[in-house]
């Protein structure tokens, strides 16, 4: 039977044994080692299959480039593969969990849980997958432990809100990422509640990341938790402990960060041997745009379709989207950023806009993800004319469903509402995206597959899509030496002309001086270029 802890602030006098604590009891979770279902197995498959898949679109974007160059810099053996680079071209693991993560956040196109708080459960693989490699571990290891940090990502968003105090939800992904390594390794529970403790205290943040001016830091922050995560697990195993009571301390992260001295949360958990079903609970996106936008897409390119002439702004009045309270007040008109109606404004912030989401996808009928974002697309003049006049506005209703536990009631789309010149009015709603397991179309096997062919299309060659894909199906039964080879090397030539900015590992007298830039540029084949780096067991985690 599931468990519900009951989680609230304790006093410093009031007695709170360490069984007692949350962090003990998620520790306990992921030193549990239960078998995963057949079905639980095949989505994590295709989660790692989606991951790759966003992974690949983003090898030449900014942010991507930047934390590579950053990941080269730090050479190690064994170490981790870093996507991109030739699978010898190895690195420090949290270095390659921190570029992966990047890649893998970048495009926003990956999975998704939204609950009291919201998340991308697939930013769990990369620090996971990199600790693997690493430590030889094997590919039933490795599936243990994605699926134990999607579990007690999807528990915690289930039960903790942290937008609402604008904390940023990689608070819930610091810890949920050492649980996850913590399984994989086979590490004793005390270790894991250091572990998962000092995650989650070095991962808190404020939402202003994905609050107007939204910038590239949105994609780093996923990653700079898992890479937090993986020194976090490193610490721990070498005896080090963390701060306690993390969650329930009167100077804790629940009484200060959260609902205060006086909250309480009850927070579900699987009971002893049940199977972790979390990764069942999520959904990934068909289309390249913050997870309440898909269903928005989908509704849009519909009725464009079916009525053209509401794509010409001249036709149109008005047009009014009733949505969900996080809708209408993060990508909608009632967050009140002007940068939400700014043709210049960053790729990150049309991305949560969903007037222009709206707009583009009414006109197109489909959605891109580059040419929907490309500043030509963003300042064409028609565009720009009816994106105006879109606005948003919550409906208590939609609110509600979003927040329903019924997975048959939980939505996350909308009612549009347009009011044509002649007076006419337009009205259509759509509960769920076409992708989503209730929706018209579900993600099924195939339509991952065909994600990742389509995002791989001019990155890699036919022959490594046909490596990797057939890597990633048979996930539970790899070898060491096959965890390994679980990742993407571009087609040769893609990134040799990639000029990577140069940072502080770059420096004269820096130890990665004259390695970075090199490596930066992303070379796919050959060794890591720099003195012999230091060796290490199978045993530990740099």
């Amino acid at each position: 039977m599931p468990y519900t802890h009951h989680l609230r602030v304790y006093k410093s006098a009031e007695s709170l044994e360490r069984r007692d604590q949350l962090a003990w009891k998620l520790a306990e979770l992921a030193t549990d080692q239960v078998a995963p279902t057949p079905e639980i197995t095949d989505m994590v498959v295709n989660r790692v299959i989606d991951n790759a898949a966003v992974a690949a679109a983003s090898l030449t974007r900014g942010p991507g480039i930047a934390s590579r160059a950053q990941a080269v810099a730090h050479p190690y053996t064994p170490g981790a593969t870093v996507f991109g680079l030739a699978t010898d071209r190895t690195c420090s693991p949290e270095w390659a969990a921190w570029a992966n993560g990047v890649a893998v956040r970048e495009l926003d196109f990956h999975d998704t849980f939204l609950a009291a708080e919201y998340s991308h459960p697939g930013d769990n693989i990369p620090p996971i997958l990199a600790v693997a490699q690493h430590t030889g571990a094997d590919g039933a290891a490795l599936l243990r432990g994605i699926v134990t940090g999607y579990e007690i990502q999807v528990d915690l968003v289930k039960a903790i809100s942290l937008h609402r105090h604008k904390i940023d939800h990689v608070a819930h992904l610091g810890p949920s990422a050492a649980a996850g390594i913590g399984t994989m390794l086979g590490l004793d529970t005390e270790t894991v509640f250091q572990a998962i403790g000092q995650a989650l205290h070095t991962t808190t943040a404020t939402r202003q990341s994905r609050k107007g001016q939204i910038s590239t830091w949105k994609a780093h922050a996923p990653a700079f938790a898992g890479k937090l995560a993986v020194e976090a697990v490193d610490r721990a195993m070498r005896g080090q402990t963390s701060p306690e009571p993390i969650y329930e301390g009167e100077d804790g992260v629940v009484a200060w960060l959260l609902d205060g001295p006086d909250a309480a949360y009850d927070v579900v958990l699987p009971g002893a041997g049940e199977p972790r079903t979390g990764i069942l609970d999520t959904y990934t996106k068909e289309h390249s745009a913050e997870y309440q936008a898909q269903a928005i897409i989908d509704l849009a390119r519909a009725l464009g379709t079916e009525r053209p002439d509401l794509r010409d702004p001249a036709n149109v009045e008005r047009i009014v989207l009733h949505t969900s309270h996080h809708t209408h007040f993060v990508i909608g008109s009632g967050a009140n950023d002007p940068q939400k109606y700014d043709p210049t404004a960053s790729r990150e912030t049309l991305d949560h806009s969903v007037p222009y989401i709206f707009a583009v996808a009414l006109q197109d009928g489909g959605w891109h993800h580059v040419a929907s974002y490309a500043p030509e697309r963003a300042q064409r003049p028609d565009t720009v004319k009816l994106w105006r006049k879109v606005t948003t506005t919550e409906d208590p209703e939609w609110t509600r469903r979003y927040h329903s536990t019924d997975p048959a009631e939980k939505a996350f789309g909308g009612r549009v509402e347009i009011t044509t010149a002649s007076g006419e009015t337009v009205a259509r709603e759509i509960a769920v995206a076409d992708a989503h397991p209730l929706g018209a179309r579900p993600f099924a096997r195939e339509n991952y597959v065909a994600k990742f062919r389509t995002l791989a299309e001019g990155v890699l060659e036919e022959p490594e899509i046909a490596r990797f894909l057939d890597l990633a199906g048979r996930l539970p039964e790899l070898t060491p030496a096959e965890v390994r080879e679980l990742t993407i090397v571009a087609r040769p030539g893609l990134l040799d002309d990639v000029e990577p900015p140069r940072g502080l590992f770059d420096m004269a007298g820096s130890p990665a001086s004259g390695r970075a830039a090199t490596a930066g540029a992303g070379v796919s084949a050959g060794s890591a270029p720099g003195a012999a780096t230091p060796a290490t067991t199978g045993a530990e985690v740099r």
